[in-house]
């Protein structure tokens, strides 16, 4: 049990920091790609990816082992490829009035999102502890939302990417549903239909992309940050469940934060260290979680050794 729940903890960190890169390379992409079709060419990016890391399981893994998706999977199917087309749009356009660091930041209220929708409509169990650590992070994020604290200004850019957090949080638990099932098939709807979707959104909205060049990389960061990031989380899912992996994963905003301050050379002011700080207490409270219904087996496991 220990060895697979840190097997979880590693593939959950490693999705992380593959997505913490997409804040601060989406925000200079954004000169020359316009928002939807941004978040359509990502997951474009993510589901061509799909290909050559099948190519590579199949070299290494066994025909068939993995479960394919079937029709009583569609409804959570729907949802996420739905969630997904609305998620990065909104996340884009708050990229557009403000801070890359502090989207990175924002994103990370999808913990909260994530586990409140876990908890009322999947009823997945969740400690105290991890309530706590909720807490924190809900509070860094509100400190965020507010350019000037002194005026209670609420940002608009803020309030989009907190939109996207909501849109992923039970995009998160829509995927753990069917997190059994092939990633690769999972990755591959995503990418396809949420990037299409996005596309001919973004089209009809009268988006255009003004270099060409750009396509090619946004499909790669695309392929990076969603489409590898994806299947390393989904494979964290079934092991740590929703609320847990997306606690995990609240490393990556502090990456794209960090990253963010490197390509921006930006001095951000004294509330984004309170709420940093705030932050960081809140992942790591979620982090060290042991979810009520570990401890529940683990008693009753006891009591039958005794």
């Amino acid at each position: 049990m220990k060895t697979n729940n840190r097997h979880g903890i590693i593939l959950a960190l490693l999705a992380a920091t593959l997505y913490a890169i997409n804040s601060p390379i989406s925000k200079l992409l954004l000169v020359y790609v316009p928002p939807t079709l941004m978040a359509g060419f990502l997951y474009v990016g993510a589901g061509l990816g799909t290909v050559f890391i099948a190519f590579f399981r199949k070299r290494t893994s066994r025909k068939g082992w993995e479960s394919r998706l079937t029709k009583e999977e569609l409804p959570f199917i729907i949802g996420m490829i739905v969630l997904d087309i609305a998620a990065p749009i909104f996340l884009l356009l708050g990229l557009l009035t403000t801070t890359a660091a502090n989207a990175s930041l924002l994103n990370n209220s999808e913990i909260a999102a994530t586990a409140i929708i876990a908890l009322m409509v999947f009823k997945e169990h969740i400690s105290p502890r991890l309530w706590l650590g909720i807490f924190f992070v809900t509070l860094s994020c509100m400190i965020l939302s507010f350019e000037d604290i002194s005026s209670l200004d609420f940002s608009s850019g803020s309030l989009f990417v907190l939109l996207a957090a909501c849109c992923w949080g039970l995009e998160n638990n829509c995927t753990r549903k069917i997190s059994s099932k092939d990633p690769l098939q999972i990755v591959l709807l995503k990418g396809l239909f949420s990037g299409s979707g996005s596309i001919i959104i973004g089209l009809c909205l009268g988006e255009r992309i003004s270099a060409l060049w750009s396509i090619p990389l946004v499909l790669l960061l695309g392929f990076i940050a969603y489409g590898l990031s994806i299947y390393f989380y989904v494979c964290a899912q079934r092991i740590l469940g929703a609320s847990r992996t997306s606690a995990y994963y609240a490393i990556a905003p502090f990456i794209g934060a960090f990253l963010s301050l490197i390509m921006f050379r930006t001095v951000p002011g004294r509330l984004y260290f309170v709420a940093l700080g705030f932050m960081l207490l809140g992942a790591w409270l979620s982090s060290k979680d042991t979810p009520l219904r570990d401890i529940y087996i683990n008693r009753y496991f006891y009591k039958r050794k005794m």
